[in-house]
């Protein structure tokens, strides 16, 4: 008995794990690897969400909004530099181009979640709909990572271009 209950756990780790690491929705032929944020500190209002969105259908598709619900505002993000200085802009979508994808990771693109309130905790999973104008809404699950978490290609691939 005690040999199934591991067993039995060993399997619904994997498929938890499994659906953290690609979401799809086989429809659009948009599908969605390693959505994730960092766990937040208290008191802190404002946290970012990445993604990686890989487009397989033969048409270009645009990213137009996220929500999510008991989070003030959501909203598309991304980061200029202007004169040396990083600043953070809204975008008002972001392209998803056929056959290739966007990424959305630190330094560049992103889901900007703002008026937390409460903290992003590292193990807890943040429900997003995302709205595409193509694909209409789809539901992906956002890991929250540790607050220390960097991700193995952070600062790689982080200004898609158009």
């Amino acid at each position: 008995m005690k040999k199934l209950s591991s067993v039995v756990c060993m399997v619904i780790s994997f498929l938890f794990f499994h659906t953290a690491i690609a979401q799809s929705s086989a429809n659009t032929g948009l599908a969605f690897e390693t959505p994730w944020v960092r766990a937040s500190a208290p008191g802190q209002k404002n946290g970012a969400g990445y993604v990686q969105i890989q487009n397989k259908s033969n048409q270009t598709d645009r990213l137009i909004s996220a929500t999510t619900e008991n989070i003030g505002r959501v909203e598309l993000h991304t980061i200029i530099n202007e004169n040396g200085v990083a600043k953070m802009r809204q975008v008002q979508g972001i392209e998803v181009p056929a056959g290739s994808g966007a990424t959305l990771a630190p330094g560049g693109f992103h889901i900007m979640f703002m008026g937390l309130t409460e903290p992003f905790k590292a193990g807890e999973l943040v429900p997003v709909t995302l709205r595409f104008e193509k694909a209409g809404e789809i539901k992906i699950n956002f890991e929250i990572k540790p607050a220390t978490y960097n991700p193995p290609a952070a600062g790689q691939n982080a200004a898609h271009k158009h």
